[in-house]
């Protein structure tokens, strides 16, 4: 990848910012079957072994730090008890969200390095989520949880690609760009979009 494509993946409202987490990953996720569970949870695992990052039972401050909701309609996360004190503006951005016609929404939440400490992934199960594969859904939503991307980082290409044999897999850039986020020798955030040019180097 060149460093123009690595820029534009962490650019949000028009500034470089790239974040990857700063602590292992304690995934909780609502509203499926335990096969499902077991999917998204191996997602995370395979995607945590490439770029040597860890997961964890349980974070020592929030208990789950990447909480992952699946349901029909967004007015249900208005009755999820005490969401609204997790995500600021919940009651204003639900009704947004409806408006859109969004079938997804990821918030993050940071610590005072700038690392990524906590994150929240709402899938609303439309038509188009509810025809995708769970294991290519499950892979997916981990790519995209793994690193802080720019807001129109995916808007027009999948983080995923498809073999020949018809298996799908993490797309190799995305793949080598994630491995190359985890150096322990770059920073856990950037602000510069010289850092882009480090990815780079490193893929």
């Amino acid at each position: 990848m060149q460093p123009q494509e690595i820029e534009r993946l962490f650019t949000r409202s028009g500034e470089y910012s790239f974040a990857r987490w700063g602590r292992p990953l304690a995934p909780i996720v609502f509203g499926v079957e335990d096969e499902t569970l077991s999917l998204i949870k191996g997602a995370f695992e395979a995607l945590c072994t490439m770029s040597s990052h860890t997961m964890t039972d349980g974070d020592p401050e929030l208990g789950a730090n990447v909480m992952m909701f699946f349901f029909r309609d967004w007015e249900e996360l208005l009755d999820v008890p005490d969401l609204g004190r997790m995500i600021n503006g919940l009651e204003t951005l639900v009704p947004r969200l409806q408006a859109s016609g969004a079938n997804q929404y990821r918030a993050f939440r940071f610590d005072k390095h700038g690392a990524i400490k906590a994150s929240f992934v709402f899938l609303r199960m439309d038509a188009a989520l509810s025809a995708q594969p769970a294991e290519e859904l499950a892979l997916s939503q981990a790519a995209q949880v793994m690193l802080a991307w720019g807001e129109a980082a995916f808007s027009d290409r999948s983080p995923l690609a498809q073999l020949e044999d018809g298996r799908v897999v993490l797309h190799p850039q995305i793949a080598a760009l994630l491995r190359a986020a985890y150096d322990p020798v770059l920073p856990v955030c950037a602000r510069d979009a010289s850092h882009a040019l480090r990815l780079a180097a490193r893929i």
